[in-house]
């Protein structure tokens, strides 16, 4: 990165996070701490929600999975605005009507402290996990641009996001990400513009779409169901809105964000507006992904976007030739395919050339297949060659084309926007792991202690849990696209914790007991089930549900003992 691009990302950051700490220093008050003294307005909560799911890796792995596999992602959140309004309308008045700091305080008001401590530990693992896949991401940005070794980035990316969210709590985390959402949403508007501006001449957004269309990339709703595929307008509506239930109605990373609210309008109004700009948002983040594949159509791509592994192998004397030699055929094959694009581009333009269009089209089909053919060789050398990394390069395809095609300035605003991205999302997740520790596990059984002294367990826990995600981070790796990645982990929990909070919603007459056997016995038929079948993981979110209600209900009956239900 040149200096200047130095002199954007380090303001900007130091700008922030600066920021956010001296506005929110000196919390000491437990309630000041966890929930910001419940002074959020609609608009700051809004931002907060959108901000903690908005991580680095959507940043970086959706435009790879877009450049990949197309738009049909986007319909993972169809069912993400009808759970607003769901949990909005049910669960919104509930948590603020028992003034709870967490959500699964709630739990043993309805059943017991059992129940409650099972479903947080469900939370604490599935959260403490997932926080070390959002360190990881920005840590693998930094890797490839300064050559550093990524573990130690992990390290130092980590300890910064500790740092602001151990002093301040969550007033410090949602003032950053005020900020944050702002320069994520100016950096990916203007990686967008210069996308469509850097296509060749005479080619604009409209051809764009329309090559896009040609090669399959446009693919936004399948009606086709399949339970084994993990994308159509079936698992988006269904799978994916218990997997939005779950998440914003019992996850505490997005629970504690609404629970800061001044009331229970602006919660709802908060929780409104991120069902109207998620899903827009993450068609755009996508777009991006189908620009760049657009964008590789006339510019040669490098055979690996996963630049310091190719370099690795390209200096190897025993792979380096083979990979030479690829490449040597790769350009080849790009010379014919990027013929076979601009005759296609010019057939769009004659509304009677079908038959050029289609010609056109069966070429590309031709080169298209060969240069997957090739890189698919390409995959197979790399992860001969580096056994330990992982050849699969959607992860840095984003990342590739902003360090090579960006100018000087914005390389520097679109590495911020990836940092800041993981910061808002760790650092709310890290937040809300500290609450429910203390809250949910500490606090009930030391209820004597003064609130500073929950506040400064707080703080231990939080960079114990901090400590713990990056850890975690150094193995991730070893997964696959980073995006699926924190989805599928979700989805082996959100089901089963949403259960509890549907029995406990709207079945009053199964007690304790009854739900706290079937949570156990669903977690374990989903981890068999995701160990020995290929479904897609969307799909657990409603078996979870689902198992838990089933076996819950069953289990009941069968004690058949009168339950007194205490109505929240």
């Amino acid at each position: 990165m040149s200096r200047l691009d130095w002199l954007v990302l380090g303001g900007t950051l130091l700008f922030i996070v600066g920021y956010g700490t001296w506005r929110t220093r000196g919390s000491r008050d437990l309630d000041a701490y966890l929930l910001g003294n419940r002074q959020a307005r609609w608009w700051g909560i809004g931002l907060s929600i959108i901000a903690t799911q908005a991580s680095a890796i959507t940043f970086l792995s959706t435009p790879g999975q877009a450049y990949d596999d197309g738009m049909r992602f986007i319909q993972f959140y169809f069912g993400l605005p009808l759970a607003m309004v769901l949990i909005a309308a049910v669960v919104v008045p509930i948590y603020h009507r028992l003034r709870v700091f967490t959500a699964y305080e709630y739990l043993e008001t309805r059943f017991d402290r059992r129940t409650r401590t099972l479903a947080a530990v469900l939370f604490l693992v599935q959260r403490g996990l997932s926080n070390g896949l959002s360190l990881y991401a920005p840590a693998l940005v930094l890797s490839a641009i300064l050559g550093w070794n990524i573990n130690l980035t992990v390290w130092l990316i980590g300890g910064l996001m500790i740092s602001y969210t151990v002093a301040g709590g969550t007033r410090a985390v949602a003032v950053t990400q005020q900020w944050q959402v702002a320069v994520i949403f100016v950096g990916m508007v203007t990686a967008g513009y210069l996308l469509v501006h850097y296509l060749p001449e005479g080619i604009g957004f409209r051809e764009a779409v329309q090559v896009a269309g040609y090669h399959g990339k446009m693919n936004l709703v399948d009606f086709h169901f399949d339970p084994q595929d993990r994308y159509n307008v079936w698992t988006g509506l269904t799978g994916g809105l218990f997997l939005a239930l779950s998440y914003f109605g019992t996850d505490q990373s997005q629970v504690q964000r609404y629970l800061s609210g001044q009331s229970i309008t602006e919660s709802r109004l908060g929780l409104l507006m991120n069902g109207l700009v998620k899903v827009p948002m993450q068609f755009g983040i996508l777009l991006i992904g189908v620009l760049l594949f657009v964008f590789y159509q006339f510019n040669q791509p490098p055979i690996t976007f996963n630049r310091p592994v190719h370099d690795k192998v390209a200096r190897s004397p025993k792979f380096g030739p083979r990979l030479r030699e690829l490449e040597q055929r790769q350009t080849t094959l790009f010379a014919a395919q990027r013929t076979a694009t601009d005759q296609l581009v010019a057939a769009l333009r004659n509304p009677a050339a079908a038959e050029q269009v289609a010609a056109a089209q069966t070429r590309l089909q031709t080169t298209q297949a060969a240069t997957r053919g090739l890189r698919a060789e390409a995959q197979a050398l790399l992860k001969q060659a580096a056994p330990a990394t992982e050849a699969k390069d959607t992860d840095y395809v984003f990342l590739s084309f902003v360090l090579r095609y960006m100018p000087s300035g914005l390389v520097g605003l679109l590495i911020a926007v990836v940092l800041s991205a993981a910061m808002s999302s760790a650092a709310a997740g890290l937040n809300a792991l500290a609450s429910t520790t203390v809250i949910d596990l500490y606090k009930p059984t030391r209820p004597q202690h003064t609130g500073e002294h929950y506040v400064r367990v707080s703080r231990i826990s939080a960079i114990a849990w901090g400590l713990l995600g990056i850890g975690f981070a150094t193995f991730a790796a070893r997964l696959e696209n980073l995006i699926q990645a924190v989805n599928i982990l979700g989805s082996l929990f959100y089901g089963t914790i949403l259960g509890i909070f549907v029995v406990a919603f709207f079945l009053k007459s199964i007690g304790s007991k009854a739900v706290f056997w079937a949570a156990i016995l669903t977690q374990a038929i989903i981890f068999v089930l995701f160990a020995t079948t290929n479904i897609a993981y969307l799909w657990y979110n409603i078996l979870g549900c689902a198992l838990v209600m089933v076996l819950a209900v069953i289990r009941q009956k069968i004690t058949a003992r009168p339950v007194p239900v205490e109505v929240a």
